[in-house]
């Protein structure tokens, strides 16, 4: 059975998870959002959440005050999340063969800081990737940087700070 929603019942779904108001409702239905397209592989749905100039970063050390100091697991600009996306696409991405299937549950949300339209958002997360029967954990905090516009919730940067960040990982293909 295909638990994905219907294109008409998803984008209802999006427009209620993305009103454009940063408050924490929003902000939590948003980052739910966010975690069910990345569950169903919807990674051209889940560029969309991206503003223009958006950043995603996963540090490589605990407490990492900056992507330029040392070397980052991921640190992606648009540009770089949508070649990542297109990779995830192919039928040729053999680090993906078979696809990983992924569950996340994310908690905990609160706002940090917060202007008219912008807030920091700090969550906690649990991410298990399955694929070739070998299972994995991940979790962490998440850092978005939301801003409202238009009607619409957008990043302006997602940070994800893993509690195993300085440890040797396989491939990490699939977002978090």
């Amino acid at each position: 059975m295909n638990q994905n929603l219907p294109a008409h019942r998803a984008s209802q779904e999006a427009a209620k998870a993305s009103s454009g108001e940063l408050t924490i409702e929003s902000c939590e239905k948003f980052l739910a959002f966010e975690a069910r397209l990345l569950d169903e592989a919807r990674f051209d749905d889940w560029l969309g959440l991206f503003l223009p100039d958006a950043k995603y970063w996963v540090p490589s050390e605990p407490h990492q005050e900056s992507p330029y100091d040392t070397v980052s697991l991921m640190y992606d600009d648009r540009r770089l999340l949508e070649t990542r996306v297109r990779r995830l696409a192919s039928p040729r991405i053999y680090s993906q063969e078979p696809r990983s299937r992924t569950s996340r549950i994310v908690t905990n949300v609160t706002i940090e800081d917060q202007s008219p339209k912008v807030c920091i958002v700090r969550s906690k997360f649990m991410m298990i990737e399955f694929r070739r029967n070998e299972q994995r954990i991940f979790g962490g905090t998440y850092q978005h940087h939301l801003a409202g516009t238009e009607n619409k919730i957008q990043i302006a940067l997602k940070r994800v700070d893993l509690v195993n960040c300085d440890m040797p990982m396989d491939g990490l293909v699939v977002p978090f």
